[in-house]
Order: C-alpha cells, then sequence, then structure tokens
C-alpha cells in the first residue's frame, strides 16, 4: 500500500492486536482498518505507545488540507472530520472501508484528549445537549403537547362513537 499524504510505500508494525500501516520514514502518517483506531486511542493503552515514536523524513512536506484517496479501496477519496468535540484534531476517513489516516502526531493529540472511552463519550454528550439541547425540549414539549391533544380528541370520539358501533379495526383509527 501506498502512503496517501507523500506516496511512499506504508510497512506494517505491530500494535497489540492489530496491524498498522505507517508511512515510515516518509510522512510519519498511519493508517488504520476499520475498528482498529479504537484499540490504540486512549493513552492508557499500551499497545499504541511505539506508534507515537514513527521516524519521519525531515525533507517530505505534507498539504494538509488536500484531498486524500483511501490506501486500500481504489478510487475513493477520504472524507476529512473532527476526531474532537473540541474541533482540534482533523482525520480522513474512508467512506467506503471505514478506515482512518492520521497524519503524523495526530494520534498522540488523540490520545492526550480524553482519558477514557467513558470521557470521551461523556464529553460528546456536553456538545450535543449544548448545541441541540434547548431546541430538542421544545420539540418534546411541543409533540407532547400534540400528543396530549389527539388523546382528548380521541376520548371525546369515543364518547361520540363508540368502537363497537364500527365494526372491524380500521387503519385510520386511533383505538
Amino acid at each position: 500500500m501506498d502512503c496517501p499524504a507523500c506516496n511512499n510505500s506504508l510497512n506494517q508494525i505491530k500494535a497489540g492486536s492489530v496491524l498498522v500501516d505507517v508511512c515510515d520514514e516518509g510522512c510519519g502518517g498511519l493508517w488504520f482498518d476499520s475498528h482498529e483506531l479504537n484499540q490504540v486511542d486512549e493513552s492508557h493503552e499500551a499497545a499504541g505507545e511505539h506508534l507515537l515514536k514513527i521516524t519521519r523524513h525531515p525533507d517530505v512536506q505534507v498539504d494538509l488540507h488536500k484531498k486524500r484517496s483511501c490506501p486500500k479501496c481504489d478510487g475513493v477519496i477520504m472524507m476529512k472530520h473532527f476526531m474532537s468535540t473540541r474541533h482540534e484534531i482533523e482525520v480522513d476517513e474512508c467512506p467506503n472501508c471505514g478506515g482512518f489516516w492520521l497524519d503524523a502526531g495526530e494520534l498522540g493529540q488523540i490520545r492526550n484528549q480524553f482519558e477514557s472511552e467513558a470521557e470521551r463519550e461523556q464529553a460528546a454528550k456536553k456538545v450535543f445537549s449544548d448545541t441541540f439541547g434547548e431546541d430538542l425540549a421544545r420539540m418534546l414539549k411541543e409533540n407532547k403537547e400534540k400528543a396530549e391533544q389527539a388523546n382528548n380528541i380521541t376520548k371525546l370520539f369515543r364518547f361520540i362513537c363508540p368502537s363497537y358501533y364500527i365494526k372491524g379495526k380500521q387503519s385510520w383509527g386511533a383505538y
């Protein structure tokens, strides 16, 4: 496989139970197949320690804003997205195979963000709540009011026309 950032050949390094493709002596980037990154992305996971020390060639310059092709999937352009709730770390992900490309230094930044997956999830929930909380609360209140109105109409209709007057089960009915 070739490096999507500098076209150098990627070498495989074992990190715990996963084989990570690294651009050793090139740009220093890392390729993780689907579901491999989550095995080395926390600081307490010792398997990822030696991935922080990949040798980078000083003459290799990488354009961090350039769109990159997936090194595994022929002709598929990876999508950039934030790997952190704080929008500090932007990584490349293949929409086809689910693999991740991390530029040199990004794994260290990811590992330093949170101590555990639980802490990461809590931060994500807080961002979601801060962003959408008020709107979701308003929508929930409106839906409860609408459901209560529909229930009152159903009760009224049952009083006016009990279900035993209408034979069979109606798809349009509220009962």
